[in-house]
């Protein structure tokens, strides 16, 4: 949980958040405003999340990437200039990035996600992954489950979003409406709504139940049918990154889309027809764009601890062009 450790706003900050204040209270502001987030991967999703939780007025972020900037990255990635093709993909966000919020500390670190030992983790209130790997999204949970941080990891492949959050004992505050009679006894009713503050926990699983998710389970085909097949989708792709060391490119298209059927076939038979990986290759500029904001705002409520949080997973499903939340665990 993110205190706000006496944290005050200096006058020029309160005028810069006065629309924030307004919206989640000044508390919610000061914890914000103590809250050190780390964000791995900057290609197109990683700069969307950073640009959004700059502008919230965080105290500070870590862009961490030992990735080049390639053209690729530009069908997204808004924060490394067209001049920094082949530079380190962080340091090449950095300048930009700070333009956004001068108020905000930015740092970029050019180290491997591997390299980095358990400590370097508990540094942050945020971890966020984007791009990684099975091996490093179970190694970074289980380190953030150990030391209380809160872990997010999110993706895009194509038209296909998707984020999970960890967030394991969450306390928030929701604003509850209720209608409440005013008129007095011989007076024609007369109500009003009042908004009343209670405050809430709830539980989240680890990364190892998304891992563990089987879908040919009989119960899996009701959520087949009402959201569509873009959590199994995911699941597929990030199995391609696990084998594969990358993403499904389009260069390699013919022999990629081979490789996605045969890890549908072992996956999720039947359930996924083939057109569905026809959308799967770079990062869409709108999608990213879409699944940034939700990723975004969802580390500003778990930091701000106001309102309910996604659990545990969110989804933008190119079929119908819309985004659903999913749970995928075991209610205790």
């Amino acid at each position: 949980m993110v205190e706000s450790n006496g944290a005050e706003l200096t006058e020029q900050e309160a005028e810069l958040y006065d629309r924030q204040i307004r919206l989640w209270g000044l508390d919610s502001q000061k914890r914000l405003r103590s809250a050190r987030i780390l964000i791995s991967g900057m290609n197109g999703l990683g700069s969307e999340i950073a640009k959004n939780i700059i502008l919230s007025g965080v105290k500070s972020v870590t862009l961490l990437d030992d990735r080049k900037v390639t053209e690729e990255d530009h069908c997204s990635q808004f924060l490394a200039p067209q001049s920094s093709i082949g530079s380190n993909r962080a340091e090449a966000s950095l300048a930009r990035a700070q333009q956004l919020n001068p108020m905000v500390e930015l740092k970029a670190d050019t180290e491997p996600l591997d390299s980095k030992e358990a400590a370097y983790f508990k540094n942050f209130d945020v971890v966020c992954l984007v791009g990684a790997s099975t091996a490093q999204h179970l190694r970074v949970n289980s380190i953030c489950r150990d030391a209380n941080v809160k872990f997010f990891a999110a993706d895009v492949w194509g038209m296909y979003g998707f984020s999970f959050a960890d967030l394991q004992k969450h306390e928030f505050a929701e604003d509850v409406a209720k209608y409440v009679k005013v008129s007095k006894p011989q007076e024609k009713p007369k109500f009003e709504t009042i908004a009343t503050t209670v405050k809430r926990t709830l539980e989240f699983p680890p990364y190892q139940t998304l891992v563990d998710f089987d879908f040919r389970n009989p119960s899996y085909a009701r959520q087949i049918k009402r959201n569509g097949t873009a959590l199994p989708v995911q699941r597929v792709l990030q199995k391609f990154r696990d084998e594969h060391q990358r993403d499904p490119a389009y260069s390699k298209r013919s022999d990629d889309l081979q490789k996605l059927y045969e890890l549908r076939d072992a996956m999720a038979p039947e359930i996924i027809d083939n057109k569905r990986f026809e959308f799967v290759f770079a990062q869409i500029s709108p999608v990213a764009a879409i699944v940034g904001g939700v990723v975004a705002q969802e580390i500003i409520k778990v930091v701000s601890q106001k309102e309910t949080p996604h659990r545990n997973v969110f989804l933008f499903n190119p079929e119908n062009c819309s985004g659903f939340v999913e749970f995928v665990g075991t209610d205790n």
